[in-house]
């Protein structure tokens, strides 16, 4: 398949900070549903260049649990809209991967989910 070898459609201008930065949001699946709050950190070219690259956006996407490929284009205001509050940040962190999120995701009735993950 063609897909396989050229990669899943999605919006730019980086796989690694918007499609993977939106699979690493999807992660909330974990929590069993789209988180009340969330506490993001962003670590190495994630923090440093991340913003310019839609990675904050591309996690606060995938949180709200819209696809990679979504042509949403402002998922601060989708997240708004659901009653999601979010923080992001930089970290330091020790011998992890340049595009890293640290996620903590607090549900509607306190259940906590942290994560780690990299793209």
């Amino acid at each position: 398949r063609l897909f396989d070898v050229l990669g899943p459609v999605m919006i730019g201008p980086s796989s690694s900070h918007t499609a993977g930065a939106a699979r690493i949001g999807s992660g909330q699946k974990l929590l069993g549903e789209i988180p009340a709050q969330a506490d993001i950190g962003l670590y190495g070219s994630f923090a440093t260049t991340g913003k310019g690259h839609g990675t904050d956006k591309a996690l606060v996407a995938g949180l709200l649990g819209l696809r990679p490929d979504d042509p949403a284009s402002d998922s601060f205001a989708l997240a708004a809209e659901q009653g999601m509050a979010f923080r992001i940040h930089p970290v330091e962190l020790r011998s992890a991967h340049p595009n890293t999120a640290v996620l903590t995701l607090t549900g509607r009735e306190g259940r906590v989910l942290s994560m780690k993950a990299a793209s």
